[in-house]
């Protein structure tokens, strides 16, 4: 299993440039292996990304932004579940990943 976090490398937004930033921090500070896939630099892999996403994930209006995080193909979700799963201590669980030592996951 490959955790793939899909980002914009030349996004011009700073709000995703933090996220995805955010994101890498987290997964590397954790040592999770994972995949960093570039959709600016492949169409391929940006379409596979929208349309991996579940519809009812999908926004109402334009396409996903990144990041976006699956597990191999099975979509974990977008930053706003991730911030979610970091604050209530569940990223592994999120991720698809067993639960380490220190997270509450592993508590009983």
């Amino acid at each position: 299993m490959v955790i793939r976090v899909f980002i914009a490398s030349s996004s011009g937004s700073v709000a995703i440039k933090k996220r995805q930033q955010d994101v890498i921090r987290f997964l590397e500070a954790n040592r999770i292996d994972f995949e960093e896939v570039d959709i600016t630099m492949s169409e391929e892999q940006r379409q596979w990304m929208y349309k991996n996403i579940p519809e009812e994930r999908q926004p109402a209006q334009g396409n996903p932004l990144p990041p976006q995080i699956f597990n191999d193909d099975q979509y974990c979700g977008d930053y706003e579940c991730f911030f979610e799963a970091k604050e209530s201590n569940t990223v592994f669980s999120f991720l698809g990943l067993k639960p380490r030592l220190a997270s509450k996951e592993s508590e009983p």
